[in-house]
């Protein structure tokens, strides 16, 4: 939260702002929260109310479908209704490089993100990747 909607949810922080004030310019203020309060509730309502009609409508085609035997199945297909069409994972990268690392153990690297130290203290003493190549 902003330190300004801090200080106007505030009880006494709103007090000691009000000593600054004349009785005058916090009845405006007033004022203006209350008609910007206003707007905020008709559009509210208004979005409401869109989505009261929007949900009418498709109560009313899924009805229609109903009548004319069609489902939703067979209008959609059975994977997008049952969520299964999620995004395809990609197949993982088969290694390329081949180097041993601190402990002796042989690993392998697909040239794909940071290089293992191995391989880049290889490259820093004069090594080239073709070196590791599998």
């Amino acid at each position: 939260m902003s330190s300004m909607l801090q200080n106007l949810n505030n009880i006494r922080t709103l007090r000691a702002m009000a000593r600054d004030f004349s009785v005058e310019v916090l009845e405006e203020m007033l004022e203006k929260f209350r008609i910007v309060t206003e707007e905020k509730r008709n559009e509210q309502g208004e979005l409401q109310q869109q989505q009261a009609e929007q949900q009418e409508k498709i109560t009313a085609l899924l009805e229609r479908m109903k009548a004319d035997g069609i489902s939703p199945e067979d209008l959609l297909g059975k994977d997008v209704l049952k969520g299964t069409s999620q995004a395809q994972k990609r197949k993982a990268r088969e290694a390329k490089y081949r180097f041993t690392d601190v402990n002796g153990e042989e690993k392998t690297w697909t040239g794909q993100g940071r290089t293992p130290k191995p391989i880049a203290n290889a490259l820093a003493n004069g090594k080239t990747l073709d070196d590791f190549l599998i």
